[in-house]
């Protein structure tokens, strides 16, 4: 038996806006942050577990705060308890009656129990001696279920469907491993595409993506029309017709103003749009959906839980599911998305980049390959060029994939070093 013994939390922030990385239409000058946690036990084997909540400078401390809040429910903890039993572990914190009031099921606190759980879930990876991805592949269909907290999702997905979906791809799981460690997950990259670059950038990096293996790349777009049409056409003629191009807007349109914006942009055969409005408007979503198709809706990145998710896929709000590693309630609430996704047939690709978010969301997708739909077909992991160099595992991209880690954990552990640096003191 081992028992928690310390929560301990870090203001980690990048200075990124010095070379106007992550720079878009609503975030001309992130400095890309972190509030980052570790779960120490008193157990002799060396482990401890480790999350964070990515963040964009100032405002990161009110996240280590709400981190912060949930120490007293978790020192002095039996940490077998917690682990063997994840899903009641997420209901507990979910759950508790005044933390709930702070959301409920939404922003810094929803937040600040997803880096719990997914430290809590990166000791039981180390533990059991696998990365995440495979740990939670192997577990049973009924295992898996067992960790949704399917209140408010069953006019959508039940327990049983959700069965359904896991019991219908394990035949196929092994083969399914062994090839995602062969060729790895595809990706696309977002590192031409930031805002603040300037064209010869622009056109750069993206013939180096292309040289790179990638089929994919993205760019940002919603501050100036004449520069968004100047800059498409820009990165169209570096990557050939055959490169697909996604675009993301970051919130910055009302509903009409995105339909108009994307009727100039459609002449460059976008991938998609993503976010082109507020993330909450699922009516909006739908309507943009409607008026600019068949060009595809992305989003998600900023959604605040599943039951924001579940309403986008009623509505035929989104053409692709973009979930995030750290926006919701940890890996429990992710797969719970992951199997509405299934359901409704709608592809995820996720949300990375930031500050560790390339490292953690892998995990999560190729889970849903092996475990959950067992294709990639449509689906692509987001990939940025930044700040891997701070992390215990980083992230493998090569050849326009990411290959399967194998390292025991979640991939979120940053080496000490990292942390002393660049711990914020303001």
């Amino acid at each position: 038996m081992s028992t928690i013994t310390a929560v301990a939390t870090t203001d980690i922030r990048f200075p990124t806006s010095e070379h106007l990385d992550g720079s878009d239409a609503m975030n001309p000058d992130p400095d890309y942050s972190a509030a980052y946690v570790e779960i120490i036990t008193d157990a002799d084997d060396g482990h401890s577990g480790h999350g964070f909540v990515f963040t964009i400078g100032r405002g990161t401390d009110v996240q280590v705060s709400a981190i912060r809040a949930l120490e007293a429910y978790l020192v002095g903890r039996n940490a077998e308890e917690l682990l063997d039993d994840m899903g009641a572990t997420w209901r507990d914190l979910v759950w508790d009656s005044q933390l709930r009031w702070l959301g409920p099921e939404k922003g810094v606190m929803h937040m600040a129990i997803g880096a719990v759980v997914n430290a809590l879930w990166d000791l039981k990876a180390k533990r059991a001696g696998l990365p995440l991805w495979q740990l939670l592949s192997r577990m049973s269909p009924e295992e898996i279920v067992d960790l949704v907290d399917f209140r408010y999702l069953t006019d959508a997905l039940t327990r049983d469907e959700a069965l359904d979906i896991l019991r219908a791809a394990v035949p196929g799981r092994t083969e399914r491993e062994a090839e995602l460690l062969e060729r790895g997950y595809p990706a696309y990259t977002t590192t031409p595409g930031w805002l603040g670059y300037s064209d010869e950038k622009l056109e750069r990096l993206c013939r180096e993506a292309v040289a790179d293996g990638f089929s994919m790349i993205k760019l940002k777009v919603g501050g100036s029309l004449d520069d968004d049409i100047r800059r498409m056409g820009i990165a169209r003629a570096a990557v050939g017709p055959g490169i697909r191009i996604g675009t993301d807007a970051n919130q910055r349109w009302d509903v009409d103003e995105a339909i108009e914006w994307m009727s100039h942009l459609k002449q460059f055969d976008p991938a998609w749009i993503e976010e082109p409005t507020s993330p909450d408007d699922v009516l909006g979503h739908a309507a943009i959906a409607k008026g600019i198709a068949p060009i595809p809706i992305a989003t998600g990145e900023h959604s605040g839980g599943r039951v924001m998710f579940k309403q986008f896929l009623q509505a035929e709000a989104l053409n692709v599911l973009q979930i995030d590693a750290t926006r919701v309630a940890g890996v429990n609430e992710n797969i719970a998305i992951l199997l509405l996704a299934a359901k409704f047939g709608v592809p995820v690709c996720p949300h990375a980049g930031g500050v560790g978010l390339c490292e953690a969301v892998q995990h999560m997708s190729m889970f849903d390959f092996v475990a959950v739909t067992g294709t990639t077909e449509g689906r692509v992991i987001e990939f940025v060029d930044h700040l891997h160099e701070h992390f215990v595992t980083p992230t493998d991209v090569r050849g326009g994939a990411y290959r399967a880690p194998t390292a025991p954990g979640n991939g979120m552990e940053m080496h000490a070093a990292s942390r002393e640096e660049y711990e914020f003191h303001g």
